[in-house]
């Protein structure tokens, strides 16, 4: 009999950030540890991961982090993660291992392992399977204990086509299933989709009519680790008498190791190099990193980029996925691609190259494993609620579906469902720059005040011996209003401002922070009353 609690620090009703969290009486066994990318009105954030306060207090009883693969939504928090906790343990496979070596994380951290080989952990076991995802060496795990399995899918599709590193084993899935598991949790992404995803993923055919069709140079914007895309690419490229040239260390580095490990399959003869850029036949990888996405083609548009100039006749075609956070950016980026004479491109309707399940694979992966209990993961919420009325539809009772939100926690003892309804505390770290440390709200709060109304600095200097105004009161502003057509408001500052610092100096003191607190206090209802805006307001006096 085991006490098992099972909840998320990030990744329930929301794109990214996925780390689920199973307690099995004391020990913890941390599951993915993914990032969310910022949005454009992040005002500067970079990106963000869960909150590992809780991970942090109970690092002792953390016997390690399980990644099911190499993309950033799942496993881009765990740099982040081994800054707070060096000693914690990364189990991935082996090409999740080198992603992770690419974003900085030591070697010493991470444990490679391979699929179907059991990793005991005293008196309970996880085991990777193989599943079908457009990155390598993908798995699903399943932790063993006392009181039946619990199996986490990360992400999947079901395509008997796709073997080798991009492999499914349905038998032993089908397997685990007979054995008895005690609780599913499945990704929702794609479950208001209707039928299977394969074989919508499957795009070398439609690579290879573009390149056919197109009498210029073809720019494909690409993710790194969506290798399965990248093997599309170059198949459709194959007797097009075209070369590929592959533009950025990082991604050369990523296409290196692929091609080594067997990962991807290509001749060399493909390939070519800097010389082939301007060829009217060439064939153009792109990529950007996690932070800024669509940035090498923005520095292409705005003649940044050292090697590539657009020129008429040029077609772009982005073979990477459309997040809805970005989708302004991308419209806007389309839009001036075609302003500069450039085709682009777009994915059929009926292609994807997104690898999530849709409704028949979710379903088909509830029948091989028939849980006791059934728990939709990853996913906006209502693709979560998607996900529970597919297992509902399935017969599985409804109060076996566990519908829960980041921080909530499942309580299973000894097989059995509480009815505890406990939470932890949770939060999210915002990420700006190379530094781990969360930017915090505040901060956020004050760039977007900045961003919507702007800043006005007053700045005064008073004597410390015979207490009197010497200098000021000055006024700068930036982004509120300009000076030499607002000479009244800024007169009116500047009197406001000279009143309240003159009636808080006396003979024998000054009343520094009150003089600020006033400042801002009576300005920000000067500034609304004439303008209805709330700049940020920084008084600065010093005595000399």
């Amino acid at each position: 009999m085991s006490k098992i609690k099972i909840f998320s620090l990030g990744g329930l009703d929301e794109s990214g950030k996925n780390t689920y969290c199973i307690e099995v009486d004391k020990d913890i066994f941390v599951f993915d540890c993914g990032l969310k990318y910022a949005t454009g009105t992040s005002f500067g954030i970079d990106y963000i991961i869960p909150d590992f306060e809780y991970l942090e207090k109970n690092r002792k009883r953390i016997k390690g982090v399980f990644l099911t693969h190499g993309h950033y939504e799942n496993m881009g928090g765990a740099g982040d993660l081994v800054k707070i906790l060096p000693e914690v343990k990364l189990y991935a496979t082996k090409f999740t291992k080198y992603v992770l070596l690419e974003s900085g994380v030591p070697e010493k951290n991470i444990i490679e392992i391979v699929p179907h080989k059991k990793l005991n952990f005293g008196r309970v076991s996880i085991f990777p399977i193989s599943v079908n995802h457009s990155c390598p060496d993908s798995v699903m795990y399943v932790l063993n204990t006392k009181d039946g399995a619990i199996c986490y899918t990360g992400d999947f599709i079901i395509d008997p086509m796709m073997d080798g590193a991009y492999g499914m084993d349905i038998g032993k899935i089908a397997y685990i299933g007979k054995l008895g598991v005690l609780c599913l949790l499945s990704e929702s992404s794609f479950s208001e989709h209707i039928g299977h995803t394969s074989p919508g993923q499957r795009l070398t055919d439609f690579f290879k009519d573009v390149l056919n069709k197109q009498d210029g140079r073809v720019m494909f914007s690409v993710l790194p680790t969506h290798l399965y895309t990248i093997q599309d690419i170059f198949n459709g490229a194959e007797n097009t008498h075209r070369k590929i040239v592959v533009m950025g260390k990082k991604l050369q580095n990523v296409i290196h190791f692929a091609k080594k490990e067997g990962y991807l399959k290509f001749s060399d003869d493909l390939l070519g190099d800097l010389s082939n850029i301007k060829d009217q036949n060439s064939i153009l990888l792109i990529c950007d990193d996690k932070e800024n996405p669509y940035a090498s083609i923005s520095k292409i548009i705005n003649g940044y980029d050292k090697y590539i100039s657009l020129k008429e006749g040029d077609s772009i075609c982005f073979a990477e996925p459309r997040y809805d956070s970005n989708e302004k950016m991308l419209v806007k980026l389309e839009n001036d691609l075609a302003m500069a004479g450039c085709k682009i491109i777009g994915l059929p309707s009926d292609k994807n190259i997104l690898h999530h399940p849709s409704s028949e694979d979710l379903m088909l992966m509830i029948r091989l494993m028939n849980p006791k209990y059934y728990m939709p993961v990853k996913g906006e919420y209502r693709y979560m609620v998607g996900n529970a009325n597919l297992a509902s539809n399935l017969g599985i009772p409804s109060e076996n579906i566990l519908l829960k939100q980041n921080g909530d926690v499942v309580e299973i003892d000894g097989g059995k469902l509480q009815d505890s309804f406990k939470s932890i505390k949770i939060g999210s770290c915002l990420i700006d720059g190379k530094s781990s440390d969360d930017v915090g709200e505040l901060v956020v709060k004050d760039r977007e005040m900045l961003s919507e109304n702007g800043i006005v600095l007053i700045s005064a200097t008073i004597s410390k011996k015979d207490k009197v105004l010497l200098v000021g009161p000055e006024v700068t502003t930036r982004g509120f209003v300009y000076v030499k057509d607002s000479k009244e408001i800024i007169t009116e500052i500047k009197r406001i401002s000279e009143e309240v610092i003159t009636r808080n100096i006396t003979d024998n003191y000054i009343e520094y922070n009150k003089i600020k607190t006033e400042i801002r206090t009576e300005l920000s209802k000067y500034l609304y009353s004439e303008t209805e805006c709330k700049p940020m307001i920084i008084a600065v006096v010093q005595e000399i």
